[in-house]
């Protein structure tokens, strides 16, 4: 019989003033006690609404059968069929707007804890499971992928299992695209993301790693002197976009892509890093998305006395996920919405041998009010006269959004893309040379893990398709 308690099973979790000086997984995880009391809430429904809000299409009720009844390891099957990455979906998707929003039990209550769910199994799975994954038989063809993010990753993993030898080419020197360099520690263990990869390599996934594509190879050499079939692109979306407004080369102005890059992929925050982050006393993140709690509050973990987020629209306006926004208020964070910089002010010391020389010390901003909707439906943000003030603070995170590198676009012949440079496909990822593929972020530009995923498994299917068909 169903559970028809209206509400979900809460999410154990680190004490804000704990977790706010560590970089542990701030959310602990369900118990199988809770995870079995949560998995009976879910009313099997024969629509599957769920289903529909996933982007992957995860076989949601029947996993959660199997929770119920106690049988993780099948539940984690179920899951696999579907998701390459059910460790990382669990704990990075938007669940809320995705499959939960779409949940029955949603509509007099709090939607069943799918997310929550999946986490527990693919956990589960990691911490128990002793068979390695069985590597298929090769089918004699070759494909490439460029990026090992969540669409290369996902792409990579669907043509593996159908036999395809696969290769990732990756430019950093670890796998997992924006999972290791863009998501923190606290958020996602990078030994999560590891695991992950680790199970791609054995279904024979080869992973090339300081592979810069467009520098050390085109895609043209991958297609014609390396012998791939086919080529996917999923390089990711890692061009940080600023204001242009005075002060933005000031020392202490950062990216939010160099800042989560320096503490999440080089390990700033450890005493022995060789690789340095400013620390700071106040700082100012300038954006209001999941990269901007991301960059809030790791800066605030790196010891800042006072972390503001910097946001013109107002609270009911933020586009970060729910969760985030709540856990960065209860970790301490500062939210001055309603507000938008101007200018950013430097140091008045004038000797450039004086290290306080070109830093910021304050940050000088407007006050806004919302007025009409503007064509992305939210209510447009407009200065309110004479509302300027300046902000003590000596660190600035742009977090504004990112656009796709230009790098594949410049050095790739007949490659169509848009005005930030996405790259121009149709709706199986094809772009506009034959047996080229794209998917993720390169193609929407800043968007989710899952949706970049599932554009990594349209593609994939596509791939398999078109050399089939050759």
């Amino acid at each position: 019989m169903a559970n028809m308690r209206l509400t979900k099973n809460p999410m154990p979790a680190q004490d804000p003033n704990v977790r706010n000086k560590n970089f542990y997984e701030v959310t602990l995880g369900y118990t199988e006690e809770m995870a079995l009391d949560e998995a009976k809430r879910c009313l099997n429904c024969k629509n599957k609404p769920c289903v529909s809000g996933c982007p992957v299409n995860i076989m949601i009720p029947e996993f959660i059968a199997q929770v119920a009844q106690g049988n993780f390891e099948e539940a984690y099957r179920i899951i696999s069929l579907s998701s390459s990455l059910p460790a990382v979906c669990g704990r990075v998707c938007p669940q809320e707007t995705q499959c939960e929003g779409k949940c029955i039990r949603g509509i007099k209550g709090e939607p069943v804890a799918i997310g929550r769910l999946e986490r527990f199994v693919a956990d589960w799975h990691n911490e128990h499971a002793t068979e390695a994954p069985v590597k298929p038989a090769a089918n004699g063809h070759k494909v490439a992928v460029v990026g090992s993010g969540p669409s290369g990753l996902t792409c990579a993993g669907d043509l593996a299992k159908l036999g395809y030898d696969v290769t990732v080419f990756e430019a950093l020197h670890l796998a997992g695209g924006v999972l290791v360099y863009g998501i923190p520690e606290f958020r996602l263990p990078k030994s999560i993301v590891q695991k992950e990869v680790d199970g791609l390599k054995a279904l024979g996934v080869k992973v090339e790693t300081n592979m810069v594509i467009g520098r050390v190879l085109s895609i043209e050499e991958l297609k014609d002197e390396y012998g791939f079939e086919a080529v996917f692109i999923g390089s990711g979306a890692g061009l940080p976009r600023f204001m242009n407004i005075p002060g933005e080369n000031l020392k202490g102005v950062f990216s939010a892509n160099e800042f989560l890059t320096r503490s999440n992929l080089m390990k700033a925050y450890l005493e022995d890093s060789t690789t340095p982050i400013k620390q700071s006393k106040n700082v100012a993140i300038v954006g209001g998305g999941n990269v901007a709690m991301d960059a809030a509050r790791t800066a605030k973990r790196l010891g800042a006395e006072n972390v503001y987020i910097v946001y013109r629209r107002g609270m009911e306006e933020l586009p970060a996920r729910k969760e985030e926004v709540e856990h960065a208020e209860e970790e301490g964070i500062i939210f001055k919405t309603l507000t938008n910089p101007v200018e950013i002010i430097p140091s008045p010391v004038t000797d450039p041998r004086d290290p306080a020389f070109g830093s910021v010390v304050g940050m000088k901003c407007v006050k806004m009010e919302l007025g009409e909707p503007d064509a992305s439906g939210r209510r447009r943000p407009t200065v309110i006269p004479n509302s300027e003030f300046e902000m003590e603070v000596d660190c600035v995170i742009m977090s504004l959004g990112t656009s796709p590198n230009p790098l594949i676009k410049a050095t790739t012949p007949g490659l169509d893309t848009k005005k930030w440079g996405e790259i121009i496909t149709d709706e199986d990822g094809l772009t506009s040379i034959e047996g080229v593929y794209a998917g993720g972020d390169a193609v929407t530009g800043a968007a989710t893990v899952i949706l970049a995923m599932g554009a990594g498994k349209t593609a994939a299917a596509a791939i398999d398709k078109y050399i089939q068909g050759k």
